[in-house]
């Protein structure tokens, strides 16, 4: 599902964004059957913990990603990238909620600092404690092409995916954006400390949302106001769609959330 350039996707199904979505979500099933297999309480205690921060990011991760689909008006990860040919990449006029989808991005993936599934000193190593050799590798193994999945979603929704100004070919320009985005998980990692978990879920329930939701408010009254007038025109940060295509698209998000 993943454009690396013009033409060169496997599959481009018109609800590519949608579908990469749903099959990510699977992953807290997973995380709970592992520690629930594993006959240990603190490894079914660290998969119910690790589940409950995914399921708690997600929502706000849904919200940011609706933001970008009205603005685009549409949920194929290849049309959203041609939508910021023309006009400013998505990352200036969605500044504020990019810097949420960012930090969700880290609690989603289990990365520092909301690394708490595998907090050695509380709950020894978390729900892949009765696991080793090749069966402890998958589980990292999943996790590390989790985060490279979301560092290339980060460069498409937000970066413009493939374009840039330069001769350069398309691959490499978006393979150095998902290196960089790689790199600053990296970088978070060795700068920040660890979070305590009841922290973590208030900063998800209690700032995350409710700023998602109002700035996705904002967003929907914004173009709903300044559809096809001169300012939005002057702007070119949004595609212009009729008012009803706006109403489907946020019915529909609401809906899916």
């Amino acid at each position: 599902m993943i454009p690396f350039g013009p033409g060169n996707i496997i599959a481009d199904i018109r609800l590519s964004l949608l579908f990469i979505i749903a099959i990510s979500s699977l992953g807290a099933f997973f995380i709970i059957l592992a520690g629930y297999s594993s006959h240990s309480r603190y490894s079914f205690l660290g998969s119910l913990r690790a589940a409950a921060q995914m399921i708690s990011y997600e929502v706000s991760l849904g919200f940011v990603i609706i933001c970008v689909v009205i603005c685009s008006g549409s949920l194929n990860l290849t049309k959203i990238i041609f939508m910021q040919k023309d006009s400013l990449c998505y990352f200036i006029p969605l500044y504020p909620i990019f810097i949420i989808f960012f930090i969700s991005l880290l609690a989603e993936t289990n990365r520092a600092p909301f690394d708490l599934p595998e907090s050695e000193s509380e709950l020894v190593s978390g729900y892949n404690t009765e696991y080793s050799s090749i069966t402890f590798a998958l589980f990292f193994l999943g996790e590390y092409s989790n985060i490279l999945l979301m560092c290339a979603l980060v460069s498409i929704l937000f970066f413009g995916g493939w374009f840039n100004l330069a001769l350069f070919p398309n691959e490499l320009i978006f393979s150095i954006k998902i290196i960089f985005n790689s790199f600053i998980f990296i970088l978070i990692r060795a700068v920040l400390p660890r979070y305590r978990y009841d922290r973590l879920m208030e900063i998800g329930w209690k700032i995350f949302l409710p700023f998602t939701l109002g700035y996705l408010l904002f967003l929907i009254s914004f173009l709903l106001i300044f559809n096809g007038t001169p300012f939005v025109n002057e702007l070119s940060l949004f595609i212009q769609v009729d008012i009803y295509n706006y109403l489907i698209l946020s019915t529909y998000g609401f809906t899916f959330i």
